[in-house]
This record gives structure tokens, C-alpha cells and sequence, in this order.
């Protein structure tokens, strides 16, 4: 049995959510501000976090950032009543996997859980590798043959991206809406020149090259290990 953890303020919203889930086979656990949820996420096990943005103590946003900034990788939905692509990127930003806008149909809500407990065991995986390459999450290093790179904060989420979708090609539509969270696939030139800045760190004229063009298509990292 999944364990959600929801932190909301607003009682009523609050009342009926716990009432949902558990009438769907969930247990809940509960929190109405920021420092007692964050308390709950790291002390008790849950397996996906409900976590409002507008919220007494720490708002979401806070609690999210410092949560990823310690290692926590349970999937969390953020839940608000602010609309504004802004808000949606910065809570993306923040280390959120999904992102759903009050009022929402419970149904939905319920679809959305769905999806994130269905991940893959993998994904919480604290070190990616391929070949020489290795990607630490926790601590957010890069190192090939031995040697830490320095990548930008997107670099390293196109990396992450492709290495846990490694021997697989991925499209620049798919790049578009699973990093840059832009399902309107407005950023295809972008996508390639952090491509290339990709590239330029991780595969020296010594070093296998890893990333492959797919023409036309997108592009694949390649582990042979």
C-alpha cells in the first residue's frame, strides 16, 4: 500500500483529499505547514509528496528546494491556485515531477499519482553511468575517467535525461517537454546547442564519444560497458 504525504493548509481541501485517497487504498499522512511536512518527508516513509506552494512557515517552493538539495528523490506534485507559467517553471525548477492547478478534478489528481508511483525503481538510483561517465545525483557531480566536470544546471538535467534513457533515442520534442517542461517544442535550436556545450565537456578527443545524432530524429547515448 502507497503512502502519500499532502501538505496543505487549506482544512477543507485538506479534509477531502485525505478522505479520497484513503477511500482509494492510500494512507495518508498529513501536514499543514511547510517545516512539519518537510520534517514528515524526511523521517517518515512515503512514497509520493502532495505539496501545496502557498504555504504558513516555509512555502513550497522553499521546502522542495531544500529536499532535492538533500537527496530526497520521492516523486512530488506540487498544488496551487497560481496559474502563472512563472510559478510552474520555478516549481519544475525546483526539483518537482509534476505540477497540477487548483480546482482540479479529483480523477485527475488521481491519474497523476498513478503516473509517478509507476516510475521506474532505477530512477531513484543515486549514481547513472555509462561507459567512463558517472553522474552522482545526490551530490550533482559529473565525473569521466576520473575527472569532475563542470556542468550549468541544464546541462546537467540533459545529462541525467540521457543517461537514464541510455542506448534509447530520444527526440527533441521529448527533450523539449521532459527537461525544458515546454511541451510546445519552441526550444529545438536551444536543445542543440546544449548539445554541443554537452558534448564539448564530456567527450574529449581521447575519451569514446557518448553522445550520438540521430539525423532527422534526435539523439542517443550510447553505453557499450
Amino acid at each position: 500500500m502507497s503512502c502519500v504525504l499532502v501538505v496543505e493548509d487549506e482544512a477543507r481541501l485538506l479534509r477531502n483529499l485525505r478522505w479520497g485517497l484513503e477511500e482509494e487504498g492510500y494512507d495518508v499522512l498529513t501536514a499543514t505547514d511547510g517545516n512539519i511536512g518537510q520534517q514528515l518527508a524526511t523521517t517518515r516513509p512515503v512514497d509520493v509528496v502532495l505539496l501545496d506552494v502557498m504555504l504558513p512557515g516555509r512555502d513550497g517552493f522553499d521546502v522542495l528546494s531544500s529536499l532535492r538539495a538533500a537527496g530526497f528523490r520521492t516523486p512530488v506534485l506540487m498544488l496551487t491556485a497560481r496559474d502563472a507559467v512563472e510559478d510552474r517553471i520555478r516549481g519544475l525548477d525546483s526539483g518537482a515531477d509534476d505540477y497540477l492547478v487548483k480546482p482540479f478534478a479529483f480523477a485527475e489528481l488521481l491519474a497523476r499519482l498513478r503516473v509517478l508511483l509507476r516510475r521506474d525503481p532505477a530512477e531513484s538510483a543515486i549514481v547513472l553511468r555509462a561507459d567512463d561517465l558517472e553522474l552522482n545525483l545526490v551530490a550533482r557531480r559529473v565525473s569521466r575517467a576520473g575527472k569532475e566536470l563542470d556542468l550549468s544546471r541544464r546541462e546537467f538535467d540533459l545529462l541525467e535525461y540521457l543517461l537514464r534513457n541510455r542506448n534509447a533515442t530520444v527526440t527533441r520534442e521529448q527533450i523539449a517537454r521532459d527537461v525544458w517542461k515546454d511541451p510546445n517544442v519552441t526550444l529545438t535550436n536551444v536543445i542543440d546547442v546544449y548539445i554541443n556545450h554537452l558534448r564539448r565537456k564530456i567527450e574529449r578527443p581521447t575519451l569514446r564519444r557518448l553522445i550520438q545524432t540521430v539525423r532527422g530524429v534526435g539523439y542517443r547515448l550510447q553505453d557499450d560497458s
